[in-house]
């Protein structure tokens, strides 16, 4: 009988395992969604340093060669893929002739982000459309004002 009653005193009841999962649960449902907007956040700032890094190894090129790369394998380095695993997306535009006016990407007035590049990511969804107001572009990774913006497209 002293057993039994031991037993019963040093368990747990239901109620108290219920509530022990409750608290766990919580505290779950609020540090998940806080660690998965860190990695978000940790991806876009790897990306916007991947295109810094490329925008100057552009910069450099046309320096040397005197006219920006057709493409960015013309770089002649080894290419980063995005956080993503994308290849990151370039068009030159300060070249003869110059791109279609159609293929460069714009801001939410219609003016071209760029003059002489457009370099970007095509975010977590892997789309995107030539307007950054666009649904599929609001996520992107870009560079803008020739270089004076390197970030998310929905805070341009």
């Amino acid at each position: 009988m002293q057993t039994a009653k031991w037993n019963r005193e040093r368990a747990f009841t239901l109620i108290e395992l219920l509530i022990a999962l409750l608290i766990a649960g919580s505290l779950l449902s609020i540090a998940v969604p806080s660690y998965q907007e860190y990695i978000e956040r940790t991806r876009r700032t790897a990306a916007s340093k991947d295109i810094a890094v490329l925008a100057l190894r552009l910069e450099s090129h046309r320096e040397r060669v005197g006219v920006f790369p057709a493409s960015l394998a013309d770089l002649g380095i080894t290419l980063p893929t995005d956080p993503w695993g994308r290849s990151y997306q370039y068009l030159a535009i300060d070249i003869a002739p110059p791109p279609s006016t159609g293929q460069v990407r714009r801001d939410k007035n219609m003016n071209p982000l760029n003059s002489d590049f457009d370099l970007y990511s095509m975010g977590p969804d892997g789309q995107t459309q030539k307007q950054l107001t666009a649904a599929k572009a609001r996520d992107d990774i870009v560079r803008a004002g020739n270089g004076g913006f390197i970030g998310l497209a929905s805070e341009h």
